[in-house]
């Protein structure tokens, strides 16, 4: 049961940090886990379609984390709240006493900066591409 409601938990907060695409890229390997110890710890026998649908499935996880993206963009103007330490888009100062402990929680405005790095779609890089 504990497991499960940390599962929820960390794939909130995926959606939140990675997004609804990549959080159900990475989550829907899931299955694929519970079958290896299935077969490791219990002995299961496989069919060639599993393996099949594992390979395919691991070179989707293996191209979604050898991704690189990177060009020069501009992140529009955002007010929010999460997590975050205070790097290069977060930068801002406090309007309360705060004790420097990173990360920290409160609600922040992101100005508008244009820069280039790389990035894949997450809640910071909601951007357009123009080719």
């Amino acid at each position: 049961m504990a497991g499960y409601g940390v599962s929820l938990v960390f794939f909130v907060l995926a959606l939140r940090g990675l997004g609804s695409a990549r959080t159900g890229a990475y989550f829907s390997t899931a299955p694929f886990v519970g079958a290896v110890i299935a077969i490791v710890g219990y002995g299961e026998t496989t069919s060639a379609a599993f393996w099949a649908a594992a390979l395919l499935m691991a070179a989707g996880v293996w191209l979604h984390l050898t991704e690189r993206h990177s060009h020069m963009h501009t992140h529009e103007p955002l007010l929010h709240s999460h997590p975050h330490v205070h790097d290069e888009h977060h930068q801002h100062q406090h309007d309360f006493p705060w004790d420097g402990v990173e990360p920290h929680t409160h609600l922040h405005e992101h100005t508008p900066i244009t820069h280039h790095h790389p990035h894949y779609p997450d809640i910071h890089h909601q951007h357009r591409h123009s080719h």
